[in-house]
């Protein structure tokens, strides 16, 4: 298995290996353009968010300045609009589903690290090296179809958001909410049901 496959697979994995190097790369030579980019240049905005992104949908607007890590794990439905000064690290994919919006400062991280300390350092590693490295993991996002993420939204790594859900601002999704819901806080919880569903249960929340 290289480091690429054990990335993907949610184990520890050398983020500065090659191919990560090459991934990072690209994404911030085409990032560089991106966020120098008039607010009208619609078409070559569509151009490079094309080549950064894994897969987009149709009427997408990511608005400036945007960051991310590769940008090839990053993979966006159709009528979705990201607003400015969002940062989507992903290690690990981010799906992102048709008809939803995610506002401003909003923070989406697949990447993690041990707790531990001991766990947390490089095998082999003693205080006084030079160089090190911290062990780093990363499990995947996953926001469903018609949702909204208000403004400066955290949500960490492993969540899964259902459809239709909004996630009020400032908010810290730790672990997963149901779809149809509205939840808040840090961490967030689930409020409560909307869509007409009245099957929201807030037992299910992100403790």
């Amino acid at each position: 298995m290289n480091e690429l496959d054990k990335c993907m697979a949610g184990e520890i994995y050398d983020c500065h290996d090659p191919i990560f190097l090459d991934y990072k790369n690209t994404a911030r030579r085409l990032l560089a353009e991106y966020n120098r980019l008039p607010y009208d240049a619609k078409e070559r905005k569509r151009e490079i968010l094309e080549s950064l992104f894994g897969s987009i949908g149709a009427n997408v607007s990511v608005g400036l300045p945007f960051i991310c890590d590769y940008g090839r794990n990053i993979r966006i439905g159709s009528n979705v609009s990201v607003n400015m000064n969002c940062t989507f690290v992903d290690c690990n994919t981010i799906d992102i589903g048709s008809d939803t919006l995610i506002a401003s400062n909003v923070q989406l991280y697949t990447a993690t690290h041990p707790v531990e300390l001991a766990d947390r350092l490089a095998e082999g590693w003693k205080p006084g090296d030079a160089h090190y490295r911290w062990n780093t993991y990363a499990k995947p996002i996953h926001i469903g179809r018609g949702c909204w993420l208000g403004g400066g939204v955290i949500v960490l790594p492993g969540v899964t958001i259902g459809d239709g859900t909004v996630i009020g601002a400032g908010s810290v999704v730790t672990r997963d909410i149901p779809a149809n819901v509205v939840a808040v806080g840090n961490p967030c919880r689930v409020l409560r049901p909307i869509n007409g569903s009245d099957r929201a249960d807030p037992d299910r929340s992100a403790a």
